[in-house]
Parts: C-alpha cells; structure tokens; sequence
C-alpha cells in the first residue's frame, strides 16, 4: 500500500471519531502517517529534564511575582497583565500544562523554550499519537498518560476553591472557527474530569463587574475559565464598542474574581526572557541549588537579553513572547544572518539571544515525497509533573507548516 492510500485509510476513520479534524492545515499536510521510534531510555531523560526544569521554572516565577514591574517590564511581560500575573495558585506549578521544547544535539538533550500560556499539540500528543500507533500495532510512547490530565485539572480547581474562588461554572473557551484551538479546548474539557461548557471567545462577556458567557440569548456566569489565548492578546483585545474587554477580564482575575486556567503566573513562564534571567543567576552562583546548577548546565542554553554571542557562536534571536517560529533570525559567530522567518508577526517584541543548536535530521515519507527536516521534541509539564511527548519536523525554524510526527516506543 502506498503512503497516499495508507495516510487516507489511517485519518479517514481518525476524522470520524471528530476528536483530532486538523490532519490538513492551511491547504497542507500536517499529521503524518509515518513514525519515528524513542527508546525507553531516551523517553526518561526527556521526561526527567522536562520534570526538573518545570521546578526551576516554577522556582523563578515565584521570585517573579514578588518583582517590580520595571522587571517585569525588562522582560517583556505587557503591563496591563501586571496585576494578573502576580497572582498565586500553586507555586510549585509555573502552569497547569505546558511543553518544552527540546533538541537532541552532540552535547546532549537541550531546551529551546517553554510553551507554559497556551501549548499546541496536546490533542497529538494525547489521542492522535495512539491512533497512529494503534494502526501499525506499535507501542504508543505516550501509554496511560492522559489521566494526568484529569489530575491536574482537578488539583488547580481544588486550590481555587480552597482559596475561596467560587467554582460552580466552568467554561473552556477558544476561537470556534479554529479547528485546532477549538479541538483542543474541547479536548481538555473531555478529559479534564470537570463539569464544564464549551464557549466560542465571541460569546464571552462581561457585564457588571464579572464574567459571562451568552447561551440562548441568556447571560449565565462563569466562575473558572480555561481559555486556549494568550494573556498578552487577551490585554489588548476590545468589543465592537471599543472597550476594553481583555484589559477587564484581567482586572476580575487580579482582583480574584474570576479564576483562570492555565493560571495568570503561566505568563511569566511564558516569556523567553526567563531564560535569560535563569541563566544570569545560574552563572552568578546565585538563587538556586547545586542541583538545579547541574539541570540548568546540563539542559539549557546560554540565554541573554544582549548579545554576547558575537565572534564566538552562533546564535538565534527570537521575541520573547513569540509563537509558532515568528519573528525568529539566525546568524552565523560573525554576526551573519543564515535563516529568517518569513512572518510579520512579533518583530517589534523584546527580543533574547540564544546559543545556536543544531536540530538532528531525520528524512520522513510525506505526500510530496521524501522530506529531510530538522527534528523538535516536545515534553508536557501537566500539573507539576513530567507527561506525554510529541515531535515535530520542519525547517531549521520550526514553525505552525512543520509536520506532526507520531512517535512509537522502541521495542
């Protein structure tokens, strides 16, 4: 059976279970039908480098919270968001889900960022990774992991309650005509354990001082809202009006009328200036353990928010608080630019200066052929803890036209 015939066959009954619809994106495909295999092994030390630097993460954004906002500011944290992202859930998560993204390079197993506000590829990771693995009889790497997501859902709504949120209604929200960002939202409501509705963003509104969502004509309230859009959008958003509706909503979840998931402190993970801050104080000796000295040297990059990377390494430029590739550059030691995205988004952010990493190739079998590209793992964080692992293949700037890549565990 050819890869055409066997990619219709696989995602013809994938599509009628209408869970996973977005196997096609902008006119292209994007799920695959191949695989890509990871070893016991080589799924632990992900999973454990992602688990340890979830700790430091969280470690830092605690700091973070207690900050002033000149710091907040300096990395690139918008300020009508200040008084949200303060706010404190549990601080021993800097999110509720999230995923890093490594590469696999010659000096080992190294995070490029953190997808800590609104990560993709969850219902991939969760559902279409088992799928893909079920038709060829392999082993889904990603076995038994989608009970975390129950868990944690249920732990960020016991902390809410236990710190005297209201937390009857729950809605999960995204863009309704966005096949991906609707599935997912629908998704996590599915598996979050929760009672809970679906709200397009369109139908939510605020009206005297609190959150609804409007249901036959009928505003009915929301207590919890997990929203799949991001916090820095959120606070520029207006009504057909002209007021300010996002700049609102983020004043109920300051002032703890209204509760929010991922939580608000998820932001300032978000940002990659983070990094850089992690990096000056794990080169100064400062603020954390011999330990986390060890995870930082052993699984990030040197990060800064000035060039230090001149006649030295190569290196990439990327928006603090960038998506899907936009806004990246990469240059060569001599200050070279040797890749640049294509986009108009995110140009006019904070920027950081990260040590160049090289993504290791792999050649897949796709409807255009054979297709070498450059390989990305993903790594969940859900509810404090290690999950699910994901990969993605594209160019040397991963970015939203880079293929989903099934993984299957080695035997």
């Amino acid at each position: 059976m050819d890869y055409r015939t066997k990619r219709e066959a696989l995602f013809n009954s994938i599509r009628q279970e209408d869970v996973f619809t977005w196997d096609y994106m902008y006119g292209q495909e994007y799920a695959l039908a191949a695989t890509c295999q990871l070893s016991s092994s080589e799924f632990a030390e992900i999973t454990y480098a992602a688990g340890q630097l979830g700790s430091i993460f969280a470690k830092t954004v605690k700091m973070l919270q207690q900050g002033s906002d000149a710091l907040l500011a300096e990395l690139g944290i918008p300020a009508k968001t200040f008084g949200a992202a303060r706010v404190p859930v549990l601080p021993d998560w800097p999110t509720t889900i999230g995923r890093f993204d490594f590469a696999r390079t010659p000096k080992g197993l190294k995070m490029l960022e953190f997808n800590s506000d609104t990560p993709g590829g969850i219902v991939e990771a969760y559902y279409l990774n088992r799928k893909v693995c079920e038709y060829y009889n392999y082993k889904d790497v990603n076995a038994g992991l989608t009970r975390h997501i129950a868990e944690a859902f249920g732990a960020v709504v016991a902390e809410y309650r236990a710190q005297g949120y209201a937390t009857g209604n729950i809605a999960f929200s995204a863009l309704d005509w966005h096949d991906e960002d609707a599935g997912t939202a629908r998704f996590l409501m599915n598996h979050s354990g929760l009672t809970a509705c679906f709200v397009p963003l369109k139908d939510l509104r605020i009206y005297q001082d609190r959150l609804w969502r409007l249901a036959d004509g009928e505003l009915k309230p929301i207590d919890i809202l997990y929203r799949l859009h991001p916090l820095g959008i959120m606070s520029e958003e207006t009504d057909q009006d002209g007021y300010s509706s996002g700049e609102h909503l983020l004043s109920l979840v300051s002032r703890r009328k209204l509760a929010i998931i991922n939580q608000p402190g998820a932001l300032l993970a978000q940002t990659k200036a983070l990094q850089a801050l992690i990096w000056l104080l794990y080169e100064n000796n400062e603020y954390f353990t011999s330990h986390e000295h060890k995870i930082i040297a052993a699984y990030m990059l040197p990060t800064y928010l000035e060039n230090g990377f001149l006649g030295k390494n190569a290196y990439v430029v990327k928006p603090v608080l960038g998506r899907e590739g936009g806004g990246i550059t990469m240059y060569d030691a001599n200050g070279a630019l040797t890749d640049k995205d294509s986009s108009d988004c995110y140009w006019g952010q904070t920027m950081i200066y990260q040590q160049y990493a090289e993504l290791e190739q792999i050649t897949i079998e796709t409807l255009q052929g054979y297709y070498q590209g450059s390989l990305l793992w993903g790594a969940f964080l859900v509810g404090g803890k290690a999950s699910a692992v994901n990969a993605r293949v594209g160019g040397r700037i991963t970015d939203d036209l880079s293929y989903f890549l099934p993984i299957r565990l080695a035997e």
